[in-house]
């Protein structure tokens, strides 16, 4: 519902998407008074696909935002298994490790931060077009508009405004890194509490970590073709598909689902994308998608959101132009995360095809030192 909509308001800066990213950013301005107005189309809070699993690179940043971490009693994460379909397995100690906790706790206890510091949240409110004209935005939505200095994308996988401005990776055929789904669960198991897995089945995997008040996440990836070849139905996948997994059949049929139904997403693309795009400094997935099994998504958009910050702030205070802050933000964010990109990438490859999955696994099995070099390529360090 929206109250005290506004109409034609000039704000510093306007923030497309509530998720990590965004809220992030918004925080971090309005902490340093600028005057902010953040678009959220859904009402938080809200569940979405995601791992839910956090680097403890991460930690430090979310505290000087706000959240009291110290206090919120969140399952600690420190070891890896890694299962091939045919039931192979490798353990690996997590070096930095992470903990646990759900988007429905974490993005509404970041909302209520960015309130506090003056943030505009605006819910239920779908962006439909952003304008740039003679060094100035006009962002539109159902009932209004208003006008900002700087405009951050911080919208997710895909959106309304990615089709509509027809971004890169949208007219990309489709291929082996752009036609992704994804499902996600909450559920109660008897689980290892400490331990993050992450289970292959046929063109796809599954990860599962703990989370607040005892849950596990439950969250796999496929192909859409997977799911076509099951007449479009999930459960029907689930049985066929993932349950050749001898792990994941064991887990599907001994825990306890809380939702309905699960929540999903279709056309994911882990195709590499621009990170400025008209004028916007893109974050999070809307700037370039980790792949899940790297397990570090959350932290790669809780960092982009810094790096943002570092360069939208010196073009506010007049100290750089439009351009040096756009090509700073884009250096800055090839630099941190281009390497990641990259192996995941390359491990996505390698993760799908049941044969090379099981090679894989069972040929590493005897190297735990290389499991540990390739998690840590994946990572970043404390910011």
């Amino acid at each position: 519902i929206l109250i005290d909509s506004p109409t034609k308001t000039d704000y510093d800066i306007a923030i497309v998407g509530g998720g990590l990213a965004g809220l992030a950013l918004s925080i971090l301005m309005a902490k340093e008074k600028y005057k902010v107005i953040l678009f959220e189309k859904e009402t938080y809070p809200f569940h979405k696909v995601c791992g839910e699993y956090i680097s403890m690179e991460s930690r430090p940043f979310l505290k000087k935002l706000g959240l009291p971490l110290d206090s919120m009693n969140l399952p600690l994460i420190k070891n890896l298994i890694v299962t091939a379909p045919s039931g192979a397995s490798i353990k690996s100690k997590l070096d930095m490790g992470g903990f646990g906790i759900s988007r429905y706790k974490l993005d509404e206890a970041l909302k209520n931060i960015a309130e506090e510091n003056g943030v505009k949240v605006l819910e239920a409110t779908k962006v439909s077009d952003v304008i740039f004209d003679t060094e100035m935005f006009t962002v539109q939505f159902p009932g209004g508009e208003v006008s900002a200095s700087v405009v951050a994308g911080a919208y997710g996988k895909r959106s309304n405004l990615d089709v509509k401005w027809k971004r890169s990776f949208i007219t990309e055929k489709t291929g082996k890194l752009n036609n992704y789904i994804g499902v996600k669960y909450h559920v109660e198991a008897d689980l290892p509490p400490e331990i993050i897995s992450l289970h292959n089945f046929e063109n796809g995997y599954c990860g599962i970590s703990r989370i607040e008040n005892d849950k596990f996440c439950l969250c796999y990836m496929t192909t859409a073709k997977n799911l076509k070849e099951n007449g479009n139905s999930i459960e029907q996948m689930e049985k066929q598909v993932l349950y050749k997994n001898p792990y994941l059949k064991k887990i599907f049929t001994t825990s306890h689902f809380l939702f309905d139904k699960p929540v999903t997403i279709s056309q994911i693309s882990f195709d590499s994308k621009p990170v400025v795009e008209n004028h916007l400094l893109m974050m999070g997935d809307a700037a370039g998608m980790i792949t899940p099994l790297c397990g570090n998504g959350m932290s790669m958009a809780l960092h982009a959101s810094r790096l943002a910050f570092i360069n939208i702030h010196p073009f506010l205070q007049g100290e750089i132009k439009r351009e040096e802050m756009e090509d700073a933000y884009a250096q800055a964010w090839h630099q941190q995360f281009s390497r990641r990109l990259k192996m995941g990438r390359r491990l996505q490859r390698y993760f799908g095809k049941t044969w090379v999955t099981n090679l894989f696994i069972t040929t590493l099995k005897p190297f735990g030192f290389i499991i540990r070099k390739i998690i840590k390529n994946t990572h970043g360090r404390e910011f």
